[in-house]
């Protein structure tokens, strides 16, 4: 829904006439003042209205939603997007036959994606609260990031068995951030070996070596 601009004698009384307009509470749209009101010449000749103007909020998250739609569509998949809230973040999951395309290699798709939902839906809240809180979407299909951090994490105790052994340092492949805190999660508890993170994004890479 565009905005519109609305003038009246007062601002009060043009924010008013743009909610009727919109058939929206005040709560739910961003106001602007364009024009004070101001009286002309002893107050009767030249005197100007109050002009505003109004616009929409929109969901952070109905919007992102739409947008992944759209690319999904464009990709030729049929899809539905379950979001699911949770305590740190926001869950999208997507559903649909033979999505592995969407996956891609080692989730770099899904990863790709994910990356530009969060862009998306954090400048939506950005714009229409002026808020610095992010918001932190995960993208899933097909369960891929949970067999991702079962793999992963498997992947952390088997190298850092090779360390305690051979004594000799283990550098994994570049991963992100996501999957950088599932490594060092797996191994926080050992207190035969360390993780560091090493490198700039998106080359950046975990090292695992003694204590």
């Amino acid at each position: 829904m565009n905005s519109i601009e609305i003038s009246a004698r007062t601002v009060e009384e043009a924010i008013k006439m743009a909610l009727k307009e919109l058939n929206l509470p005040e709560k739910e749209v961003n106001v602007e003042v364009l024009d004070e009101p101001s009286k002309g010449f002893l107050g009767i000749l030249g005197g100007k209205n109050a002009k505003v103007k109004v616009t929409p909020k929109i969901d952070p998250l109905l919007d992102t939603k739409s947008f992944l739609l759209n690319v999904t569509e464009k990709m030729g998949l049929a899809v539905e997007l379950k979001i699911t809230p949770e305590n740190e973040y926001v869950k999208m999951e997507f559903v649909g036959k033979d999505l592995g395309i969407l996956i891609g290699r080692r989730g770099d798709t899904l990863d790709a994606l994910q990356y530009l939902a969060n862009l998306k839906a954090n400048k939506q809240i950005n714009l229409r609260d002026n808020n610095t809180d992010r918001l932190r979407i995960i993208l899933d299909a097909e369960d891929y990031r949970q067999r991702r951090e079962e793999t992963l994490t498997k992947l952390a105790l088997k190298m850092a068995d090779r360390v305690e052994k051979t004594g000799r340092k283990v550098v994994l492949e570049p991963m992100n951030p996501q999957e950088r805190r599932i490594i060092h999660t797996a191994l926080q508890n050992n207190e035969a070996v360390q993780t560091i993170s090493e490198g700039a994004e998106p080359f950046r890479r975990i090292i695992i070596k003694e204590v």
